[in-house]
């Protein structure tokens, strides 16, 4: 039998940004054990990892996540889960993945809702220790947070700013609506982070009037 006839495998795809970030939290947390700081307020490790079981495994506890009104119940579940499991279990079940009965596991959920949350959650881990550095992240990641860049829209409806992101390559989205007008210049991630509400620890620079600037500083907001 000729060589041609058995042709070598192709390799597996590569694990897309959801995967791969999600997969480096978990390292990271479990490196770190539960009762690391975040930059999610208060939140140690081990809140962080209970928020991301629950919102993929507790069908009836994610909506609480978004909408305040729920967010008493889903406080509740969250502290139940983190009290009853231990944390090493809570890790490997976010290193699962979304189970097939979530909204996450629907076809093309896990990259379309899931990129963003868990670059977010790995950076908010990150930058809550002790010199941490900024990353450089691979261009395909970019390119999928930067076309998921358009929910910053939502996070900052109440910003009485006309906000544009800009990017290193020139590439910008407008972000917000207002008489005066910013500008928002980082690497794509940072841009994410500080849309987000993790300004303070984003590398970002501002351009624009200065009123306006002044004024997306002194704001808070967060997702």
């Amino acid at each position: 039998m000729s060589a041609s006839s058995n042709p070598v495998p192709a390799p597996p795809p590569a694990p897309g940004p959801a995967r791969t970030e999600r997969l480096a939290l978990c390292d990271l947390m479990a490196r770190l054990g539960p009762d690391a700081p975040t930059m999610c307020g208060d939140w140690t490790t081990g809140d962080l990892a209970a928020h991301l079981v629950i919102r993929e495994y507790r069908l009836d506890a994610g909506p609480g996540i978004l909408f305040r009104p729920l967010g008493g119940y889903t406080e509740r579940v969250r502290r139940r889960v983190k009290d009853s499991t231990p944390f090493p279990q809570m890790l490997d079940r976010i290193r699962q993945g979304p189970p097939k009965a979530s909204l996450w596991g629907l076809p093309g959920m896990d990259k379309a809702g899931n990129s963003v949350e868990y670059f977010v959650h790995h950076e908010d881990v990150r930058r809550a220790q002790p010199d941490w550095q900024a990353r450089s992240l691979p261009p395909d990641a970019e390119e999928v947070l930067w076309r998921r860049l358009k929910m910053a829209r939502f996070v900052l409806r109440k910003v009485q700013v006309e906000v544009t992101l800009v990017r290193p390559d020139g590439k910008t989205i407008r972000v917000s609506k207002g008489t005066r007008q910013a500008r928002v210049h980082g690497p794509v991630g940072e841009l994410v982070l500080w849309a987000l509400g993790r300004g303070e620890v984003a590398q970002v620079r501002f351009t624009g009037a200065a009123d306006a600037v002044q004024s997306l500083a002194a704001t808070r907001w967060s997702l």
